[in-house]
């Protein structure tokens, strides 16, 4: 893992890492598939019955899903080793029972454990709480290997406790938000899946949206959204997966839709609103 040279990117990436913040754009004529002319403006009427059919599709898979017999517990799909496709469907396995502070922990001792940990581990380490030292120290020593953690420590805490950096994000230089603004930074996991696991070691890949900003009225770095995938390396330690090092890297970027931003004041509401979710394979 870097840390970075340059930090104008850092809190935008939603993981303490170097990443360089880009707006993407779809752009017509590339012959990327994926990159369709943008629609026209006045298409409700298209887009409604568009759905509706999207809707009636998804209500007739998950109508006809499953191996065939009701009540069937089946988990056969769970395993996502490289080469396979990767399943969406949950297990149906709790992810785990325990807690240390705010974090999930107890993960099992295999592949789904280790997406679940790895998946778990991304919120609060792109989370506001980082930008807090004592609550930074305490995520670092619950999700860090104990041989990891100290040297982490320092790393982090210079990153953190650079004043140019969070004079550029907009944070004062106690790391706290100006009066008047809140301080969003939120990752949200969209999927995860094994890259390699051989019992006691994983490499899990997390691909995860990410939510970075001052929200309210004269902010100078509204919320935005960014998509990132980061790869963690974990080592199971003391009966838990616990994170050795990472890399990210920036998508799969989806295309925006039309949709209108939120004002500063919902955007503001909903962040102290909404609560997070403990994820599982």
């Amino acid at each position: 893992m870097s840390l970075g040279d340059d930090n104008d990117g850092f809190g935008s990436s939603g993981m303490g890492g170097s990443g360089q913040t880009r707006t993407r754009l779809p752009e017509g004529g590339t012959g990327d598939p994926y990159a369709p002319a943008r629609r026209p403006r006045g298409s409700r009427s298209l887009i409604t019955a568009v759905g509706v059919v999207v809707l009636l599709i998804a209500a007739i898979a998950f109508a006809n899903r499953g191996d065939g017999e009701a009540g069937t517990d089946n988990t056969s799909g769970s395993s996502n080793t490289p080469g396979k496709q990767a399943p969406t469907a949950a297990t149906g396995v709790p992810p785990v029972t325990g807690k240390n502070g705010t974090i999930p922990t107890g993960f099992a001792r295999d592949e789904q454990g280790a997406q679940s940990a790895a998946s778990n581990y991304a919120i609060p380490l792109g989370s506001a709480d980082m930008f807090d030292t004592a609550r930074r120290h305490e995520i670092v020593d619950a999700v860090y290997a104990p041989d990891i953690a100290a040297s982490r420590q320092g790393a982090l805490d210079k990153v953190y406790a650079d004043k140019g950096f969070l004079t550029r994000i907009g944070l004062q230089e106690d790391g706290k938000a100006p009066n008047g603004l809140t301080f969003i930074s939120r990752v949200i996991p969209v999927g995860s899946k094994i890259e390699s696991f051989d019992g006691d070691r994983a490499t899990v890949a997390v691909w995860y949206s990410s939510l970075f900003g001052l929200a309210g009225e004269g902010s100078q770095n509204p919320v935005s959204e960014s998509w990132y995938t980061t790869t963690y390396q974990l080592r199971w330690v003391g009966g838990d997966w616990k994170v050795m090092d990472f890399e990210q890297k920036d998508g799969p970027v989806p295309v925006g839709r039309d949709q209108t931003a939120s004002s500063a004041e919902e955007m503001a509401d909903a962040v102290d609103q909404f609560g997070g979710f403990t994820y599982a394979r």
